[in-house]
């Protein structure tokens, strides 16, 4: 998909766009990057790993090449924010971003729901309401598990990043995900107390809190298909539509954003995705890595489908589905964006002790 996406760039301008994979990427690029054989472009699915190679002083400053105004006019400025990093010498723009994943989202089934007549949230308040009233109708509303393996709890973690971002100011969120707002902060508990209105509530969750940690990640929303449903509504990234029963299709579930909490914290997003950075300046690498800023450049992935475009340019009418399309309208309209938390923590703590203690929290121990 990205080579097609890519080909009519190269059509037009005679660049050769080689694309190169790995699945031990983060040992392949530090290698090849230590021996003096960068690739031209790398594409970071984490944004601390990208953060070391800056330190390191081998990453171009694309502000060098790209004004300011031209960035802002392509991208909201929580992009150009995260992408900007500390280098030898100072900030730089380390580097752009291409194709996102979206999860601040929430899936329900859509025909049982308009026969039962819910209606959609738009704040906490009322997601806490509609929680009860469908308790009250004697259903579970909210499908929920963690469980995934030796990397069970990341689903919790994800939870916590959405709350902590409707809780309290980005520029803690920041502080949190480099260890400079201590996990015992009072707005680090304060998220967790407001999680727990949900998950700690037995009447809220299918199987109630104990069943949260032994119930799959990818299995937790099935039953919100069984007919009737055991449960109504389940919070995941967009990746989840592939854990439906066979045979869902779009037809079969609705999605709306899930709410703010507080006011003055607007209406952010919670994202994960890939940021290329350039090794070499080279006239045609800029080039590349110029086009990467326009929505065009993903145009044809979008249309497929897997692709979710952070670019202002980007047209919604270009998505293939309408679930990619629903996704990528919540991350236009969002006020502010900021990337998975435990994926910008150091691995100790982001796949470790964050993974490990949530789940240890939620099951009681």
């Amino acid at each position: 998909k990205f080579n097609e996406t890519v080909a009519a760039f190269e059509a037009a301008t005679g660049i050769d766009i080689q694309y190169e994979g790995s699945k031990e990427f983060e040992a392949a690029i530090s290698v090849r990057a230590d021996a003096g054989n960068p690739p031209d472009i790398a594409d970071f699915p984490q944004p601390g790993l990208l953060g070391n190679f800056v330190r390191d002083g081998y990453i171009v400053d694309l502000n060098q090449y790209m004004s300011e105004d031209y960035l802002k006019g392509q991208y909201i400025d929580s992009w150009l924010e995260m992408a900007t990093m500390e280098g030898p010498d100072g900030d730089i723009m380390s580097g752009v971003w291409f194709r996102v994943f979206g999860k601040s989202q929430v899936f329900y089934p859509k025909a049982a729901w308009d026969a039962a007549g819910y209606e959609v949230p738009t704040t906490w308040d009322e997601v806490l309401e509609l929680s009860q009233t469908i308790a009250d109708d004697g259903d579970a509303p909210w499908c929920i598990g963690i469980e995934s393996g030796a990397a069970t709890g990341w689903t919790a973690t994800d939870w916590m990043e959405e709350v902590m971002l409707r809780t309290t100011s980005l520029e803690n969120y920041d502080a949190w995900t480099t260890g400079d707002l201590p996990f015992a902060s009072p707005e680090v508990t304060n998220a967790a107390e407001t999680l727990a209105e949900v998950w700690f509530n037995d009447d809220f969750v299918l199987g109630g809190r104990s069943g949260i940690a032994t119930t799959g990640f990818g299995d937790a929303p099935v039953p919100m298909f069984d007919d009737p449903p055991q449960c109504w509504l389940h919070k995941q990234g967009s990746f989840i539509t592939s854990f439906f029963p066979e045979g869902t299709t779009a037809d079969d579930y609705g999605i709306f954003y899930l709410p703010p909490i507080d006011p003055d914290y607007g209406s952010p997003y919670l994202v994960s995705g890939d940021i290329f950075a350039a090794f070499s300046d080279r006239p045609e690498v800029i080039a590349v890595m110029q086009y990467m800023t326009t929505g065009e450049s993903l145009k044809v992935w979008m249309e497929q489908g897997g692709a979710l475009s952070p670019h202002k340019d980007a047209d919604l009418g270009w998505y293939g589905n309408p679930v990619d399309s629903a996704i990528g309208e919540f991350i236009a309209n969002a006020t502010s964006v900021r990337f998975d938390g435990s994926d910008l923590m150091p691995g100790e703590v982001g796949a470790g002790s964050f993974w490990t203690e949530m789940t240890d929290w939620v099951s009681g121990t």
